[in-house]
């Protein structure tokens, strides 16, 4: 492993810099940000040795960490660019359409679709830190379809960076984003929205928000520029999520407009078991 090109250098793209350069002290790594800022910053915190916009001929692998909808058209001219021995991965929180999109393309084996389960509400290059990627899950899909000596760079890289991976088929990874990550997203979101619009009429509103307020509208302090993005590229399974949510929704608020304590208290008590199933997946 000696250089790493990442094209997006901000949050997730930033922290995989960081982790890999304290991993790997004498590795090179170049990069390039649509964002003047966000690049310059790269540099300035040592995410990058060097900026530029393509990779070098000898790069090992190539972190696409952009925007959803910006990924297919880099995926494809990164993939049109680099040598034989040149790894392309993508992060992004989708992946069908990614797949579907290069399935024919020559250079087929040196892509492998990448997506790490890890992020806080933060954005940019100053938000990177070195540790976000330890212990975190990196879902991989279709690795048949990538080169078997290509795809030992990648484990060399993972495994130095303590990830566990999983290995899912693109459109069953998408389904399952769509309901534990973009719906929570949304949920968050539209929560903060809500309140706000409270807030033209009560300006005192948030003097009686307390940590479960904070917790339930974190998510909401995400980039807009990288979530909108991701709700129209999964739309088709974030809509079903959504139309399961609202349907909760609006049983909750019938039983608690019918001020049927007992029906309420049953389902919430039947929700709860959730806490056993989260409980066992951090064991």
């Amino acid at each position: 492993m000696k250089k790493i090109h990442i094209i997006g250098l901000g949050l997730l793209g930033g922290s995989f810099s960081l982790a890999a350069r304290r991993k790997f002290p004498e590795l090179v790594v170049t990069g390039y940000d649509i964002s003047e800022k966000n690049q310059k910053d790269a540099e300035i915190l040592g995410i990058i040795t060097e900026a530029k916009k393509q990779p070098d001929a000898d790069t090992d692998i190539v972190l696409l960490a952009t925007p959803a909808d910006s990924l297919g058209k880099i995926l494809e001219e990164t993939l049109d660019q680099i040598g034989e021995e040149t790894l392309v991965i993508d992060l992004g929180s989708t992946k069908s359409k990614l797949c579907q999109l290069v399935e024919n393309h020559p250079k087929r084996k040196q892509y492998l679709a990448g997506h790490p389960i890890a992020g806080t509400e933060y954005s940019g290059p100053k938000a990177a830190f070195s540790d976000l990627l330890d212990g975190k899950v990196m879902i991989l899909c279709e690795m048949e379809k990538t080169d078997l000596h290509l795809k030992e760079k990648a484990y060399h890289l993972f495994e130095a960076l303590n990830m566990k991976l999983r290995f899912m088929d693109p459109e069953e990874h998408d389904r399952h984003l769509a309901f534990v990550s973009h719906l929570s997203h949304i949920s968050s979101f539209m929560l903060g929205k809500t309140v706000l619009q409270k807030m033209e009429d009560d300006r005192n509103i948030f003097d009686m928000a307390g940590s479960g307020f904070a917790s339930t509208v974190r998510l909401a302090k995400s980039s807009p520029a990288m979530w909108a993005p991701i709700l129209t590229e999964n739309q088709e399974n974030i809509l079903a999520a959504l139309d399961g949510y609202i349907a909760n929704l609006s049983s909750i608020r019938e039983k608690i407009a019918a001020s049927d304590k007992e029906s309420i208290h049953q389902e919430l008590a039947e929700i709860n078991q959730i806490r056993d199933i989260l409980d066992l997946g951090k064991g």
